[in-house]
């Protein structure tokens, strides 16, 4: 039988196959911290967050301070509010997600991407008293955030006609009401980032969730990312006042979008480490299980095969990190930001499903019940697939380049 090592410490075949050649020193060094956090607190609790199926109590509020006192919330942000003011924030965020998703894609999506990218980006560029109070408090892992855009008829449309949720102005500040639906971190929020028709146009706002009018549905049964939690947040006539305006009145679609195209190059990030993962699990094992008298490995199929994927990993990770030190350069991400959420969602589903292959039944199996022992390539394919889905799915991502490659008069 294989050797299995305690929690899949198995080699990363990325010290092969990838080269730090261009990155900058304090990006290598925020990979280290991070590394070292997934390391010691992650993978021990990996498979349990993986296959651990959503409940309302289900968030994760052990690795979420964890992750705060680790400083890696520090990351992305300036050193004004408490963060490490990198020279290139971006792309320190994008390394720590791809750190985090090699053990936990959920756990990288709700609670870094959603966190950090979603909430944190909007709070810094929002700026004014919303940045100076929440931001730090943020960094410091003092409350958990939700971002809402998407409705059950509003997703990938964000136009004010298909937005439902509508905000009333009123003496003091406003009114919403309406129904947001797939919201990461909901059930454990304390405050809400939410977009709003308001009459001709779109404006977003800061939701106390303890607000009155406000409830979450129970969080939604999932084909994988258990550890992101998501729920139905139902607003009605939830007051909230002048000052928590996100930006100004008018521009809220700005505002969010500009978080949700950092978060399209993080989704990219944890594709590539779960796609690492897989392949370093799959070729721990083919290396070791002998068929027919010699090593998985030997067969020719499977040298090719992986030594495809290596390639691809290696290109596509650096697709994430250009896209993301542009963004640092320049402040405009596109196209590389949509080729990177698609490069990197595609990798994680394509790896995983080989990894599966060419380990058999293993591959297949959350857990050897004769043997104890939990396997986890069927939790990496469960959740490699929502990314080639959320955060502006893989077409509209395609239509995004297009509109580079022809111009907006012909793609629109």
């Amino acid at each position: 039988m294989t050797h299995i090592p305690q929690h899949w410490a198995v080699k990363r075949r990325a010290e092969q196959t990838s080269s730090d050649l261009f990155l900058p020193a304090e990006a290598i060094e925020v990979r280290k911290m991070a590394r070292s956090f997934a390391d010691e607190v992650l993978r021990p609790l990996a498979h349990e967050i993986n296959c651990t199926p959503e409940r309302r109590d289900g968030f994760r509020h052990d690795v979420f301070d964890a992750i705060a006192a680790a400083g890696l919330y520090k990351v992305p942000f300036a050193k004004d509010v408490g963060g490490l003011g990198l020279d290139y924030p971006t792309l320190g965020t994008i390394i720590v997600l791809e750190e985090l998703g090699y053990y936990s894609a959920g756990i990288a999506s709700a609670m870094f991407d959603g966190q950090g990218i979603l909430v944190g980006t909007t709070l810094d560029r929002v700026g004014g008293h919303l940045r100076e109070t929440w931001l730090p408090k943020l960094v410091r892992g003092e409350f958990v955030g939700s971002f809402a855009t998407s409705e059950p008829m509003a997703s990938t449309d964000l136009s004010v006609q298909a937005t439902q949720t509508a905000a009333v102005e009123v003496e003091g500040g406003w009114r919403i009401s309406g129904t947001k639906r797939w919201i990461t971190n909901s059930v454990a929020a304390d405050i809400l980032l939410v977009l709003c028709r308001t009459g001709a146009s779109l404006t977003a706002f800061l939701v106390d969730m303890k607000a009155e009018g406000v409830s979450v549905s129970d969080p939604d049964q999932k084909m994988g990312n258990h550890a992101q939690l998501t729920a139905d947040i139902t607003l009605d006539n939830v007051f909230v006042p002048a000052d928590a305006v996100l930006g100004e009145v008018g521009k809220g679609l700005r505002t969010m979008l500009a978080a949700l195209s950092l978060g399209r190059m993080g989704i990219g990030a944890v594709g590539v480490g779960m796609a690492q993962r897989a392949l370093d699990v799959a070729a721990h094992y083919t290396t070791e299980r002998h068929v027919f008298g010699q090593p998985i490995a030997r067969f020719q199929h499977w040298q090719f095969t992986f030594a495809d994927h290596a390639m691809e990993l290696e290109a596509t990770r650096s697709l994430v990190h250009k896209a993301a030190m542009i963004y640092d350069t320049t402040g405009d991400p596109e196209p590389f930001a949509a080729m990177a959420k698609i490069k990197g969602s595609q990798i994680a589903v394509d790896v995983a499903r080989d990894a599966i292959q060419a380990c058999g039944g293993y591959g297949f199996a959350r857990h050897i019940t004769g043997e104890d022992q939990p396997w986890p390539l069927e939790a990496i394919y469960r959740d490699a697939k929502i990314g080639e889905i959320y955060e502006g799915a893989n077409e509209v991502q395609r239509w995004v380049i297009a509109r580079s490659l022809f111009g907006r008069e012909v793609t629109s």
